[in-house]
């Protein structure tokens, strides 16, 4: 024993000296979290002996006190969130009431949905663990294999399934589930803050399709919903399953010390902004920590980027002997076999290995065991998963917890702003109920499911149902009394992806053999699946042959060469209905409807290693538009002379140049205020427009018919545009850069930026 305190002494205090504040320049702050005791609570005396007995097999002697809250809140009926920390026993809090329903009703069933398989699994293990008669937990996704599922649907008292098989898989076949849904006790649905967005949205109506179909069969269950810490978790649980919920976000299970580090990689040139690899210093750091003896989870935000920090990390430690440990790191993302992933996960929970490269696949609650540092490679768009990522470290002592931002501009304002990401309170989750993009196809679902009547205005709302009856006009669905019945022979379910707003999917096809390696949805296509780009799949690179249009397929062949491909997008918007509005200092502000047409017009080929162009395609592709919501400022022309009096006189681009940086930065910052990235939004500036008849910058929703960010940005936006001041002004560049106005995703390349432009025209518009 005294070995091992010497060790995890050793192991800190080259921890600490790595990360000392002060010590690297790359150290941009330090910040300590005071460890907590927590309150534990005694097994409650009515619990039944069969209960008590099985949780003291599993381990568990007391319960903390947000557990046994909960467990009070359940046995009053009440349905409930539970919003505390990483590692604060949530599981047990649903597991508990669980065993008691088993307990006094051995027919009664549960639903837990998950989303991901391998949360799934890691909750099968917990729940078998307590050995009680009739619990035994079955998994029911699209690796169950076929012979296996109906003695599932008939025994299984505790379904772990997803919300997509929960949408394709059951719903639409409800009469074969007809015992399991009468019997229906408790819905859980696992880490709900996953469930935002489009995503979200669409779950959202699912369970409302479920709720129906449960009265149908004579079951009300209690929902228990679990989450990171987001804003008011309360009203998200509320809108994502439509009933009212309690709230247990008092965290009172221990937590470890914590010392969290902002990593800022060093500028190679200050006049171009350009700093040194993030990934290559994510590799760095996540080295030094293997060698001074820590364990270690470092989070990438891509597929491909984790491949890479894996096989760079490796190499150094290579390079410096240490082969042994080499063999001791493991990637983790999706793309793997579910014996690959089941590996990993099983390797590093029982200390097998030292360190794991992972996408946010391990972000959620799967238990991996002990870790000293958890390392992030560029901040993940939200707090609150930032927070989640975090909260992997030091579950049984100290721990290290790890930023190391990337280029991009928001994570380069938190380095300027530590505070403003340190102190900063997270996010609320966004849902959509009202994006007829998302809420018809489940409405044709419904329908399919159980007729539509006026009584279900209780799961759609009032827009719902007027949304029906349109689908009654155009044909989706007919009139049969005051039933709304769906009008194909088909479950329309099997059309919907929840995880896009599109209906459409394009296959991708590799090579002639014609194996489908994925799909991608009819609003990306032209962006990325354009005749010949660059495509990355699984961390693999592919070169578009042809893109049918007609068979919606995109033909892939293998790809090894060095360079990468951008599109050059023209695009339009219509303003087709304005919701609000106000004055600022020095222009007027708006929120409403638009209708954004884009086209993909040509695209460069980009050298791998430093970007410049090395030529320039013509594309011949249609036009799309698509509805979604927008906020948009409408800057008179005496506004925007003001503030580029004297900035450049004569250059023609200032005007252009300053509108588009402030787009960009406002894109930028805005997933600060939404829960979002900002692949999620798009955005336009124009010199002129024709329905404001002034120059406009206009910000939407990335996605077909919006999903509330550009609301979010119009409520926020004084607080917004102040963030992109400071952003823009204070990065040490000289003309722009990728860390304030240049935009990865900027359909135009980047053309015109004003820098100065932005700041000058930001000031005015904040007065």
């Amino acid at each position: 024993m005294d070995d091992d305190v010497a060790s995890t002494r050793e192991r800190t205090a080259a921890l600490d000296a790595l990360f000392a504040d002060g010590g690297h320049e790359q150290v941009v702050a330090v910040a300590h979290e005071a460890a907590r005791a927590g309150r534990r609570v005694a097994l409650p005396e009515d619990l039944p002996a069969v209960v008590r007995d099985a949780l003291r097999a599993a381990g568990v002697e007391t319960l903390f006190g947000h557990q046994a809250a909960t467990r009070d809140l359940l046995r009053r009926g009440e349905h409930v969130v539970i919003g505390t920390g990483t590692a604060s026993g949530k599981s047990l809090c649903y597991q508990l009431a669980v065993l008691e329903s088993f307990a006094a009703d051995p027919s009664s069933r549960s639903l837990f949905l998950f989303p991901t398989k391998a949360l799934a699994r890691d909750q099968a293990r917990k729940l078998n663990r307590f050995r009680l008669a009739g619990v035994t937990p079955a998994i029911y996704d699209g690796d169950t294999p076929r012979e296996q599922r109906p003695l599932l649907r008939r025994s299984a008292g505790v379904l772990l399934t997803n919300p997509d098989m929960l949408h394709v898989g059951i719903l639409p076949a409800h009469e074969r589930w007809a015992e399991f849904l009468h019997r229906l006790r408790y819905v859980v649905l696992d880490e709900a803050h996953v469930y935002r967005g489009v995503f979200g949205s669409h779950v959202a109506q699912v369970i409302r399709r479920l709720r129906r179909l449960c009265r149908r069969y004579g079951a009300d269950p209690q929902f228990v919903l679990t989450s990171a810490t987001i804003a008011d978790p309360g009203e998200f649980a509320r809108r994502l399953v439509g009933l009212p919920f309690a709230v247990v976000d008092e965290d009172q299970a221990p937590h470890p010390e914590r010392t969290v580090v902002l990593w800022n990689p060093p500028l190679e040139d200050a006049s171009t902004g350009v700093r040194r690899s993030a990934l290559a210093e994510a590799g760095h750091v996540t080295t030094e920590c293997l060698l001074a003896g820590a364990r270690v989870i470092a989070f990438a935000p891509t597929r491909k980027a984790a491949e890479l920090l894996y096989g760079h990390v490796r190499r150094r430690l290579e390079d410096r002997g240490r082969r042994d440990c080499a063999e001791r790191i493991q990637p983790y993302r999706a793309g793997y076999t579910p014996e690959q992933r089941r590996s990993v996960e099983r390797r590093l929970f029982e200390h097998e290995l030292d360190a794991v490269v992972a996408t946010q696949a391990l972000e959620l609650g799967i238990d991996v065991g002990d870790l000293d540092v958890s390392l992030v490679l560029g901040f993940p768009g939200t707090v609150t998963s930032l927070r989640q990522r975090w909260g992997r470290a030091g579950r049984a002592g100290r721990g290290h917890a790890v930023l190391v931002a990337g280029q991009d501009a928001l994570d380069q304002y938190f380095m300027r702003e530590p505070d403003r990401l340190l102190g900063r309170s997270v996010e609320e989750a966004v849902i959509d109920l009202h994006n007829p993009g998302i809420t018809g196809p489940h409405l044709e679902a419904a329908a399919y499911e159980i007729p539509l009547t006026p009584s279900d205005e209780e799961y759609f709302g009032t827009e719902g149902m007027v949304q029906a009856e349109r689908l009654v006009q155009g044909g989706r669905l007919r009139r049969r009394g005051d039933e709304s019945v769906w009008s194909h022979p088909y479950s329309p379910a099997h059309a919907v992806g929840l995880r896009t707003a599109s209906r459409e999917q394009f296959a991708i096809v590799e090579g002639d053999g014609g194996e489908v390696i994925g799909t991608v949805e009819l609003e990306r296509v032209f962006r990325f699946c354009h005749p010949g780009a660059v495509y990355l799949h699984l961390g693999h690179s592919y070169l578009v042959r042809r893109l049918d249009l007609e068979g919606r397929t995109v033909l892939v062949d293998d790809f090894d060469g060095d360079y990468y491909t951008q599109v050059k997008v023209d695009k339009n918007v219509q303003i087709a209905g304005q919701a609000d509005m106000r004055e600022l200092a020095g222009a007027v502000l708006f929120h409403g409807d638009l209708e954004v047409t884009e086209q993909v017009v040509s695209f460069q080929r980009r050298d791998l290693t430093d970007g410049h162009v090395l030529d320039t395609a013509v594309l011949d592709l249609p036009e799309q538009s698509f509805p979604t919501q927008a906020f948009w400022v409408a800057v008179p022309q005496a506004t925007l002379d003001r503030a580029l009096d004297g900035l450049s006189e004569g250059d023609e681009r200032a005007g252009p140049g300053a509108l588009h940086a402030v787009e960009h930065a406002l894109i930028a910052l805005l997933p600060l205020y939404a829960m979002c990235d900002r692949w999620d939004i798009g955005g336009l500036s124009t010199s002129w427009h024709w329905q404001t008849d002034v120059p406009s910058i206009f910000v939407y929703d990335g996605y077909p018919g919006g999903i509330g960010l550009s609301r979010r940005g119009y409520r926020s936006f004084e607080s917004l545009a102040t963030a992109a001041r400071t952003l823009v002004a204070e990065c040490p560049c000289e003309a722009g850069c990728p860390s304030c106005v240049q935009s990865p995703k900027c359909g135009n390349l980047n053309e015109p930026l004003s820098k100065p432009g932005a700041v000058r025209l930001l000031a005015a518009l904040l007065g």
